[in-house]
């Protein structure tokens, strides 16, 4: 949930007059990005309130499209596009963050990041989650997201020295050969079982009486982010807009098109997709896909799909929604923990109210009531989340905003 690039204030920040032809046309393509940021944050936010309030309808890795109700997997189809979309920009962010200061700043800043991104998941984020009881020591610690952002950053710190032809051959070499080392299944007695679980195999880790599961498994997020920095070149100052949107049309599309193709072949890249007994099941089957790790059909889809989103966005610049999904991209971490503790204190008070109404938890019986939860949050969330984005422009002596 990184947003790094040390950008001059947006315009919906901006309360003096207008800049330069130039230097507006800079800051226009970083509310581009930020706006793709905070629309990703709209969608992880549905999937959130679904894990909070319809968390005993489970959901499998790929989704069963065999028996899961279409409403549901296409609820949870939605929140696919949040994680990829959010490793890439933080690796663009840290290439623009790279024009105004040294590799080896660069290098820094990214090292200190992700190891305060691990840090956040293992205390403050660990605690979030609605249904998690609180517990001193943890018993259970899961490595999700913010883990996985974390740890690609401080991989980015070192392997964005490499050449950036080479940056973009490992990259690539990451993303579409990973799923080569499925069949690598190790168990906790065999020599590598920490690491590999940590690398490639979703896995649980015994540490200090705590069990520690591997949700996110890092790998393939650092082929993604490290492409994206390889990306930044495109977005440089004085770079042709017109130019940047073609590359980011043509790279969506051929990424979306080449997943149909391979998909369709049904040889590589991800568990086999059948003929269902329905047209819409055999559409849910082609689109379940595999997320932990993420796989090359996972990714190829979804980050073809921010590609075009980018361009979208740019392109319908001073469109009047731009402004407000750029203040929830410009503090992405702030509302990332002010979303999951206002879940948790929802959910509590729902469950002293009512008990446990599903078994052992609380939960609704309707997947339409998790949308209108949804609705009814975004104001809640989006006025606190523009009060720190906005502080976050005016007090840049504040060192340790960035962070957050």
């Amino acid at each position: 949930m990184s947003s790094i690039a040390g950008h001059a204030p947006l315009t919906p920040f901006t309360t003096s007059a207008p800049p330069p032809v130039a230097a507006a046309k800079a800051r226009t393509r970083l509310i581009a990005i930020d706006a793709l940021r905070g629309l990703v944050m709209l969608f992880m936010l549905v999937d959130h309130v679904r894990e909070t309030f319809f968390l005993y309808m489970q959901v499998t890795d790929p989704v069963d499209a065999n028996t899961t109700d279409p409403g549901l997997f296409f609820t949870r189809l939605l929140s696919t596009f949040c994680a990829p979309t959010f490793v890439a920009l933080t690796g663009l962010s840290a290439w623009l963050y790279g024009q105004s200061h040294s590799k080896g700043q660069v290098s820094e800043f990214l090292l200190k990041r992700g190891l305060f991104l691990i840090f956040l998941e293992v205390t403050v984020v660990g605690y979030a989650w609605p249904t998690q009881a609180p517990a001193f020591p943890p018993t259970a610690i899961w490595l999700q997201v913010i883990w996985a952002i974390g740890i690609s950053m401080v991989a980015l710190a070192a392997l964005l020295h490499l050449p950036r032809a080479a940056q973009f051959g490992v990259g690539l070499a990451i993303v579409g050969l990973h799923n080569l080392l499925d069949p690598i299944r190790l168990t906790a007695d065999q020599p590598g079982y920490v690491a590999w679980a940590i690398l490639h195999q979703r896995s649980l880790i015994e540490f200090g009486g705590a069990a520690i599961k591997t949700t996110y498994p890092v790998l393939p997020w650092i082929g993604v982010i490290l492409l994206g920095y390889a990306c930044g070149p495109w977005f440089a100052k004085g770079s042709d807009p017109q130019r940047r949107m073609r590359r980011l049309l043509m790279t969506g599309l051929g990424l979306i098109l080449g997943f149909v193709a391979i998909r369709y072949l049904n040889i590589y890249g991800d568990k086999p997709w059948f003929v269902g007994e329905t047209p819409l099941r055999t559409v849910m089957s082609f689109l379940a896909l595999t997320k932990y790790p993420p796989s090359l059909l996972f990714l190829m889809p979804t980050v073809g799909t921010g590609c075009l989103l980018l361009a979208l966005f740019e392109k319908y610049e001073d469109s009047a929604v731009m402004p407000h999904l750029a203040l929830l991209g410009g503090a992405p971490m702030f509302f990332y923990i002010l979303h999951l503790y206002v879940l948790k204190l929802i959910y509590n008070v729902a469950l002293a109210l009512y008990g446990p109404t599903k078994g052992t938890v609380f939960g609704v019986d309707n997947l339409s009531t998790v949308w209108i939860w949804v609705a009814l949050l975004i104001l809640p969330l989006y006025f606190p989340t523009r009060w720190f984005a906005q502080l976050k422009q005016r007090r840049k002596d504040i060192w340790w905003l960035k962070y957050l």
